[in-house]
């Protein structure tokens, strides 16, 4: 294995095990204070950011260089900020499939878990259709809006990497010169 390599998955880990910290403790925080409908927002917050995660990692791995030359020839905002998110696709996906959407999956889960296990104190329940529905409900959600999404990603790859290296754009070094 290339040095640059065991580089990369060593920082992709501790960055992996730095975002699960923050995520966990940023849920576990608010849901401890939370009534349900906040725990039901922080829920979806993770399951959408899993989603959208995923969505660029797969958008910037099916897009391709050329429309953004061509942008960055014209001086587009965030094109040349996406041909550096194109160029180093492997790196981006494994951030936002891995990463992000990876942890995000993990969170939510666990979330769903903390949340089944109050509903059920809250309905004074052992009933197991509660977890059951709990856990179903955020997997369905979170494997349908991935399913849909990539789908979308993979059509729609220039626009969604135009869109990120745009934002990225308003964090530029080169823009700060």
């Amino acid at each position: 294995m290339k040095k640059t390599s065991i580089k990369w998955i060593i920082k992709i880990v501790l960055i992996s095990v730095a975002v699960t910290m923050a995520f966990t403790l940023a849920s576990t925080e608010v849901l401890g204070r939370a009534g349900y409908l906040v725990a039901f927002a922080v829920l979806a917050v993770f399951i959408v950011l899993g989603i959208v995660f995923d969505m660029v990692g797969v958008a910037v791995t099916a897009a391709t260089e050329a429309p953004f030359h061509s942008m960055a020839a014209r001086r587009e905002r965030g094109a040349h900020e996406a041909l550096r998110l194109i160029k180093n696709a492997d790196k981006v996906s494994s951030f936002c499939n891995d990463v992000v959407g990876d942890v995000s999956g993990i969170v939510s889960g666990s979330t769903a878990a903390l949340m089944a296990a109050r509903l059920m104190q809250g309905l004074n329940t052992e009933n197991i259709l509660v977890p059951l529905f709990v856990s179903g409900a955020v997997t369905g959600l979170t494997i349908g809006g991935k399913a849909a999404c990539k789908t979308f990603a993979v059509r729609s790859s220039t626009a969604i990497v135009h869109r990120v290296g745009k934002l990225l754009s308003v964090f530029s070094r080169s823009k700060r010169r």
